[in-house]
């Protein structure tokens, strides 16, 4: 039997790994690098099911340009009714726990068993795939993790027919598709007067605006960082550095992808997608380049941060031991006349063996020459300007 090991993610949950099959939903830290992959030799259209998996749950909302309704479903077989009509049926399938029940959906649309592999093995790299009368889109969607400021990646999968739509989330908690449900049931903006494809652009775009929260998290993050590097640099805040580079890479593999499906989709067409609908791509394409250019500046930002902690470690460095030399300057004449005196010559030998000895002044002449040589340099040092770096460090350091 192969071993099983236990993996944590951001999210909480915790996916099994059962011999070289690597299934996590969202990777912990210093696993963005991960995508599912089979083990050689799997039959095509295995499906792997983790084993904490939430349970689906299926929510129905059919609606045309007089009216909306939303209905949660037991079965996948109770949509059946509604695929048949000239009404827009969105299917939002939450969860992949049950492999039944994933099975009996592919039944239900039909779906090739390379398409419902993509769907039910995450995560998949983001892609555009034409089945005929379907059309496959698999995206990544980015929540806020406010708890560990940090983000949560989770797989999207659209399924897009005719007269409905098809979508299949990892999590029931999260989605940003609320603006989309609450357009549906007021019946703002076009989106009721759309066929199917138009809501795949609107849930798409939703998708990519989710970026921007979590992006202005990080430019906050990193702002606090670039404060810290320069003021107070530790060690725990190259741990920082580290994880912020980590998780913009993670945030750019997630969205980098997606420009291309994004891009296929205007180029290459397809029979479900109408001209129309593909102008609003064009402006989807361009969120996801400004999302890009984004991840792309503050990686290069954290980036550079690491450059200038090590240039304030040095610096730091550097003023230590300035702090150190002066000190080892001023006591090198005390320690040398000190050590003079420490020889403890018999002056009544000769008179060449230290007189001062017996000099009623000599023990308070010797300690004011000494007191005179440490001044003199202290003086001679501040001329020089050497203590200005170094009460601006501390200037600095107080402001804290």
């Amino acid at each position: 039997m192969a071993k099983k090991n236990s993996v944590s993610s951001p999210t909480g949950r915790h996916h099994s790994q059962t011999g070289s099959h690597r299934l996590l939903t969202q990777p912990e830290p210093g696993s963005y690098m991960d995508f599912f992959f089979d083990q050689p030799g799997t039959t095509p259209g295995t499906l792997k099911i983790e084993a904490d998996a939430p349970p689906p749950t299926i929510v129905l909302i059919d609606y045309d340009e007089d009216q909306a309704i939303r209905l949660p479903l037991e079965t996948p077989e109770e949509c059946i009714p509604y695929l048949d009509t000239e009404s827009i049926s969105w299917i939002d399938v939450q969860g992949l726990g049950d492999e039944d029940v994933l099975n009996r959906l592919g039944n239900v649309f039909q779906l090739h068993p390379l398409m419902l592999e993509d769907v039910v093995n995450v995560p998949q790299r983001p892609k555009v795939e034409d089945y005929e009368d379907q059309l496959l889109m698999i995206t990544h969607m980015v929540t806020p993790n406010y708890e560990s400021s940090s983000f949560i990646n989770e797989q999207v999968s659209f399924i897009l027919g005719r007269h409905y739509l098809l979508t299949v989330q990892e999590e029931p908690q999260r989605d940003c598709f609320a603006p989309v449900r609450q357009r549906l049931k007021t019946c703002k903006g076009i989106i009721r007067k759309q066929g199917a494809d138009y809501l795949a652009y609107a849930l798409l775009d939703a998708i990519i605006d989710g970026f921007f929260p979590v992006l202005e998290t990080y430019g906050e993050l990193i702002e606090e960082l670039e404060e810290e590097v320069v003021l107070n640099p530790t060690r725990q805040t190259l741990e920082k550095i580290h994880k912020v580079r980590r998780e913009l890479l993670g945030l750019r593999r997630a969205i980098w992808p997606q420009r291309d499906a994004i891009n296929s989709l205007i180029r290459d067409g397809s029979d479900l997608i109408s001209s129309e609908v593909r102008v609003y791509l064009r402006d989807c394409y361009d969120h996801t380049i400004q999302v890009i250019d984004m991840v792309e500046t503050y990686r290069e930002l954290a980036s550079s941060l690491m450059d200038v902690y090590l240039s304030s470690v040095g610096n730091k460095m550097n003023e230590i031991m300035k702090i150190l030399t002066v000190i080892s300057t001023i006591f090198i004449p005390l320690t040398f006349i000190a050590g003079v005196y420490g020889m403890n010559f018999n002056p009544e030998t000769s008179a060449w063996n230290m007189p001062e000895l017996n000099w009623p002044l000599g023990y308070p002449l010797c300690l004011g020459f000494m007191l005179a040589i440490a001044g003199g340099l202290i003086y001679y040092f501040w001329r020089k300007g050497w203590f200005n770096n170094i009460s601006g460090l501390e200037n600095k350091t107080s402001e804290l």
